[in-house]
């Protein structure tokens, strides 16, 4: 057995599980969940009928590469949406689909790390998407928390890691934009990251899967691949780049993503995700392929969140008064007693499930990151959001 599995925590939605255990809500009430990130909006009909027509194709051995018409889609949307020299991107070579970004976060420390290394170090935001630290302790190396805290924008802490930290760092896994928290890296945040990358020579693993729900259309977050660009970076040398169609697309159970940057780290991943059998299916492909081509469908998913942000705020305002992020679909709220206390009450008496900031952190010399906060998910119709959110400030008022 291998022995760095006793190093795994439980998964938050096992600890919410627990919390709620015993606790009987209101029958009366249907229930809502604000828990879970996983994007409600319908798929789009195009891609499900496109997905359908090539179900034929599951006679056939997928390529791990990836077809060349995939490819060259993930390249022209990144070339378009990043503001990236169409011949900077090559799809042979910079991009490489995957079986979703989860995936490919977690395999990407697999194949990195040098467990070797005396003091191997994997950097991470606190709180954080969970996969991150998995993958570190998997991969035989050591998390070293970044905390994310409202004085800093909630970004990472660059400036608190140590000269021999950055020494024996190996990656840095970031999430542009934040799940929980909605933060946008600015470019020059990302520039001084990459100085930071070849001067200690550590992997970039950006995380970018939330980076097409923002809320102004000519304002969208910048990415890293767009960021070495400018730098002058043409090879995008220490930087990879994941996303998926998940949420952009609103299709999570496509398992739909990709990888992208260095060609040189992107070509020893192909070497081991051959060996770890994880290809898309030839009609998933296909489907993915005619997504990455559309623009439509992602405006009017941008739309959807737009208004129940707009109305969820609206109510909230007064009484929870969450920030509205950046970007991304995540309320990170204070809450006026403990996180988990709140998450209790909430679903106790109003049926409503969302996450403790605690669950998604972990503690430091300043304390928990997550603590005395929650994650709200708007991904449920905006009737539901509304409802959700009403209910939230009936338990409020006798609080």
């Amino acid at each position: 057995m291998n022995k760095d599995l006793s190093l795994l925590q439980r998964y938050p939605f096992e600890r919410l599980t627990d919390l709620k255990q015993g606790l009987q809500p209101p029958s009366a009430l249907d229930h809502i969940a604000l828990s879970i990130g996983e994007p409600r909006h319908p798929a789009p009909r195009f891609v499900v009928e496109n997905l359908i027509a090539h179900l034929h194709q599951l006679s056939n051995y997928p390529s791990t590469r990836g077809s060349e018409a995939l490819r060259e889609a993930i390249s022209n949307w990144l070339s378009q949406r990043f503001d990236i020299p169409a011949e900077n991107l090559d799809p042979g070579c910079h991009v490489l689909p995957v079986s979703g970004t989860r995936e490919a976060l977690f395999a990407i420390a697999q194949c990195l790390i040098d467990r070797t290394a005396t003091n191997p170090l994997l950097f991470m935001p606190n709180p954080f998407y969970q996969i991150y630290e998995g993958a570190a302790l998997l991969a035989g190396a050591t998390p070293r928390y970044l905390d994310c805290l409202p004085e800093q924008g909630f970004l990472p802490d660059l400036e608190a890691i140590t000269a021999s930290e950055w020494t024996d760092c190996q990656m840095i896994y970031i999430c542009n934009p934040g799940n929980p928290t909605g933060a946008v890296m600015p470019p020059g945040y990302l520039r001084h990251l990459i100085e930071l990358a070849h001067q200690h020579d550590f992997v970039i693993a950006s995380d970018e899967c939330y980076s097409e729900i923002y809320f102004t259309e000519d304002k969208p977050p910048a990415g890293l691949l767009g960021v070495a660009t400018e730098m002058g970076n043409d090879n995008f040398s220490h930087c990879l780049v994941f996303n998926s169609l998940s949420k952009r697309s609103s299709l999570p159970g496509l398992r739909s993503g990709f990888v992208a940057g260095d060609a040189g780290l992107l070509e020893k991943f192909l070497l081991y995700r051959t060996y770890h059998g994880c290809a898309l299916p030839p009609a998933t492909q296909s489907a993915s392929t005619v997504a990455w081509q559309d623009e439509a469908h992602v405006i009017e998913n941008r739309r959807l969140y737009g208004e129940k942000f707009e109305q969820v705020l609206a109510l909230l305002s007064a009484t929870l008064a969450p920030q509205k992020p950046q970007a991304g679909f995540f309320l990170w709220a204070q809450t006026p007693i403990s996180d988990t206390e709140f998450t209790r009450r909430l679903y106790a008496e109003q049926n409503v499930t969302v996450l403790p900031g605690r669950y998604l952190a972990r503690d430091s010399a300043m304390g928990n990151p997550g603590q005395d906060r929650v994650r709200m998910a708007l991904v449920a119709p905006l009737d539901e959001c509304i409802d959700a959110a009403r209910r939230i400030n009936m338990l409020l008022a006798v609080l």
